[in-house]
């Protein structure tokens, strides 16, 4: 064990530069790999279950509503919110209809609106019972739009998509751009790792003949090699965890959730899960190219 640490470390001190410049690599690409996954988590966050299962919104008459269908001063009536559940389970177009109570409602916003003041001037009797509609196809909803409208107890109908869809394209593609230029960094970072191995094990050729003349293993030959490498990608990831802690202290907490309180913005624990995936891929790409690298140097 002696003999593989203190090859390990003066395979370093030969290529310090070399292996600073994977580092380096290392950390820039996972970084942004890093962010990729969580610019997607954020997405699934602002989606919220709802986005997945709810194409339009049927809001129900509160004593505050001023539409035409709603009597001045009073709540849509059981029978009318029946007859307005069973007119829209009874279209063709429709797959599932989900209820949420002024309750729930509130429930909801005083989860979005935790830490904003505007949750202390609002209360339940403040917000609206609604149907939620989830179609079959959700380009077809104008007919389940037009059931519904003008019934009695129906303040109004939201396509919600027609709103969302043009946000979440657009988050979609930072995502996929981020994503896509950080594997296009791990594959230069997983090649200059291979080459800095190749160089060192280059220089070692002679060392490394000896050591299989006498018989030593396939194994031991490499572990040197394969400690250089794991080192470099591991300094690699802590730095890009730390970038991404950086990012979650300053962007999110102290500057986004405070001015943005209607979304829900990621937490440590995806931090702390994306770096956890992010160090895997470090090992990965330490050990494959390693282990390529040094094949050809393993024969007699």
């Amino acid at each position: 064990m002696r003999h593989t640490l203190t090859e390990t470390l003066s395979g370093l001190r030969r290529n310090a530069s070399m292996t600073f410049a994977v580092v380096v690599t290392m950390w820039v690409s996972l970084a942004l790999f890093g962010i990729g996954l969580l610019a997607a988590q954020q997405v699934d966050l602002v989606k919220g279950r709802w986005y997945d299962k709810i194409e339009i919104s049927v809001f129900l008459c509160a004593p505050q509503s001023k539409a035409s269908t709603c009597e001045p001063g009073q709540s849509t009536t059981p029978a009318q919110r029946d007859a307005i559940e069973a007119t829209l389970r009874a279209n063709p177009e429709v797959a599932d209809v989900f209820y949420e109570s002024k309750e729930e409602a509130f429930a909801e916003f005083k989860e979005l609106f935790a830490d904003s003041p505007v949750l202390a001037t609002m209360s339940v009797d403040q917000m609206q019972d609604s149907f939620r509609v989830r179609l079959k196809d959700p380009t077809q909803y104008a007919g389940v739009v037009s059931a519904v409208s003008g019934m009695s107890g129906v303040e109004s109908v939201q396509d919600l998509h027609k709103y969302l869809d043009p946000l979440f394209a657009w988050l979609n593609l930072a995502r996929w751009a981020t994503i896509g230029a950080s594997v296009l960094l791990l594959l230069a970072a997983a090649l200059q790792i291979g080459n800095t191995i190749r160089m060192a094990a280059h220089s070692r050729r002679r060392e490394i003949g000896i050591m299989r003349l006498v018989g030593a293993s396939n194994w031991y030959i490499m572990l040197p090699f394969l400690l250089e490498s794991l080192l470099a990608a591991i300094g690699g990831a802590i730095l890009a965890c730390a970038t991404l802690a950086a990012l979650e202290q300053f962007v999110v907490i102290d500057k986004a959730k405070p001015q943005i309180t209607t979304v829900r913005w990621l937490e440590w624990s995806h931090v702390g899960s994306t770096c956890l995936v992010i160090t895997a891929v470090a090992v990965v790409l330490s050990i494959i190219p390693t282990l390529i690298a040094t094949r050809r140097f393993l024969r007699v």
